[in-house]
């Protein structure tokens, strides 16, 4: 029995006889540092980065959680002040040095989970190159479905409160400010809790978004509603993502 499955706090014997006990694979959340409405943190993709993460893990089995890469492409969030955003091709560097590491150590699989929208598209762009920095005994995957991502958390909201469904908009909302009453609930400011844009996400608007970054649609940052959130919520929401995704990795390896 492992003491810890995350990396960074176990030692380096610790770390083989991991390896040495079929414990050969590594999930690792894709994150960001950006603007989440008036009411919620700006840490809040790496913060569940790092639960998602570790959920996806024990649900995958025989696997490790890394390191969360805290910041992420969010340029689109730059209209807000206090966002940090890097550049495709820098991410694209660390997710390949990731790789790199892990699979010199011995390591099988390497699952790459977005905790933040910007960084689906990125992803699945890099996701070739980062294949190959993996070499022919390290096998890269990446979770890359925004739109899945969202009904997901969609499909948990209408299992626990049905007539707040449409409070899910995909940053910001119902579901994001559940997750973090059971993560951080020191740092939500239900009392500033508002609606941003209510119109629903999908293809159209994403691209828009994208495009025009995160002002154009919605002046306090949020996408959805987050008034009604609570802790069940965020646990249906966190189990839900993580059921999901895990199945989405299983399915690549039949």
């Amino acid at each position: 029995m492992l003491r810890t499955l995350l990396l960074e706090e176990m030692t380096w014997p610790e770390v083989e006889g991991a390896l040495a006990g079929g414990f050969d694979s590594v999930v690792v959340a894709v994150g960001a540092i950006e603007q989440h409405g008036r009411h919620l943190p700006l840490l809040v993709d790496a913060v569940r980065g790092d639960r998602l993460a570790l959920e996806v893990a024990r649900r995958l089995g025989r696997s490790l959680v890394g390191p969360t890469i805290r910041v992420g492409c969010s340029e689109h969030h730059m209209g807000f002040p206090g966002t940090i955003s890097v550049k495709t091709d820098t991410l694209k560097a660390v997710c390949r040095d990731y790789v790199t590491s892990l699979a010199r150590h011995g390591f099988r699989n390497v699952y790459l989970v977005p905790s933040h929208g910007g960084n689906f598209a990125p992803l699945a762009t890099m996701l070739e190159e980062l294949r190959a920095a993996g070499g022919s005994k390290c096998e890269v995957h990446a979770y890359t479905d925004l739109l899945e991502f969202v009904g997901l958390w969609e499909e948990a909201v209408r299992e626990v409160a049905p007539e707040l469904t449409r409070g899910v908009g995909g940053h910001a909302d119902i579901a994001e400010s559940s997750e973090m009453l059971c993560i951080r609930p020191d740092l939500v400011r239900e009392e500033l809790a508002e609606p941003g844009y209510v119109g629903g996400f999908d293809a159209a608007l994403a691209e828009r978004i994208f495009a025009e970054g995160l002002r154009a649609v919605t002046a306090n940052g949020v996408l959805g509603d987050p008034r009604g959130m609570s802790r069940e919520i965020g646990e249906r929401c966190i189990a839900r993502a993580a059921e999901g995704i895990a199945a989405a990795f299983q399915a690549e390896g039949r």
